[in-house]
């Protein structure tokens, strides 16, 4: 026997003059998941502001990727309800369903899904509005360090700059919406920190509003301004990043050592790990070891950070 669907999502509008502005995207959906475990309803339901980058993070199978093909209009639902600034995507009960090439999002998946006989300029070109000035193609080949390559095919390029052309791609649609599925996972820690740095700059130079798929906690303390925990299909938790995963019983994070200061019979170390700064407790035998501006791995549990018994440079 199938699970039921709650109750219809469509958002209610607020009664009389007074009501809140909107939030720039509405999202409520539901959808039949057919699961390692069986059939389970994706039902789920957020907002997110113009300009926001919003993480969402969860076991396979919780339906990450299923929900960003849902936005993009690939994947049908049972109910549902999106509204982007002043456009209405999807409203079942009105029976509305703009389809994907209606809907102004760039989307970067997971094997970056370049041409393979268009070079790195070409993508770029192929991506471009019809009223967009190609201006911007040249500032998105600096932005993204890809003028030395911009008349090379893909398979010249490395996984790190195949990927830095599929965010660069991405942008020159100039999207309303930016949806990431795992872009950096195929790749080493060092591409993943630069590639997180080129994302970063994105963010900054073109204010985008963001939803991006990840496993790696750093990349979500890092990038989002928001994020959403899924599992079996529901939101688990939700809010700042640095507040809902510090709640894990345990997290192992890349950091940064600031300073090392002597505290009675011990030290305390200042770390920075993406936009946070901790204070941890060393030994005197843990600090000899270390220096500042060394990376190491760094322990959360609950909400107190430590130094793992095993210190690991990256």
């Amino acid at each position: 026997m199938e699970p039921r669907p709650s109750p219809d999502t469509t958002p209610q509008e607020a009664p009389g003059p007074q009501a809140e502005p909107r939030p720039f995207l509405e999202f409520a959906t539901k959808k039949l998941l057919h699961t390692a475990q069986g059939k389970e309803w994706l039902d789920v339901r957020f907002q997110l502001e113009k300009g926001q980058t919003l993480a969402i993070y969860g076991p396979s199978g919780a339906g990450k990727t299923t929900l960003l093909r849902i936005l993009a209009g690939l994947t049908e639902v049972s109910s549902g309800f999106i509204r982007l600034g002043d456009e209405t995507w999807l409203d079942t009960a009105g029976r509305k369903h703009s389809p994907t090439r209606h809907r102004a999002i760039g989307f970067v998946f997971q094997d970056f899904a370049l041409f393979p006989n268009l070079t790195v300029r070409q993508q770029l070109e192929y991506a471009l509005p019809p009223l967009e000035t190609p201006q911007l193609i040249d500032e998105l080949l600096s932005l993204m360090a890809l003028e030395a390559l911009q008349h090379h095919r893909p398979a010249l390029l490395s996984g790190g700059q195949q990927q830095r052309v599929a965010l660069a791609r991405a942008i020159a649609r100039r999207p309303s919406l930016l949806l990431l599925d795992e872009p950096l996972s195929a790749l080493d820690d060092e591409m993943r920190n630069k590639l997180q740095d080129y994302l970063g700059k994105i963010q900054q130079r073109y204010h985008l509003t963001t939803i991006l798929v990840s496993h790696h906690l750093p990349e979500i303390l890092r990038l989002a301004d928001t994020a959403i925990v899924l599992k079996h299909g529901r939101i688990e938790s939700q809010g700042q990043p640095a507040t809902i995963f510090a709640q894990s019983s345990q997290l192992t994070l890349t950091a940064t050592i600031l300073s090392i200061q002597p505290d009675g019979d011990q030290y305390v170390l200042t770390v920075r790990c993406a936009d946070n700064t901790f204070n941890i407790p060393a030994t005197s035998q843990q600090a000899d070891t270390l220096s500042i501006g060394q990376t190491v791995s760094v322990t959360l549990k609950a909400v107190t950070p430590t130094l793992p018994s095993h210190r690991s440079s990256l």
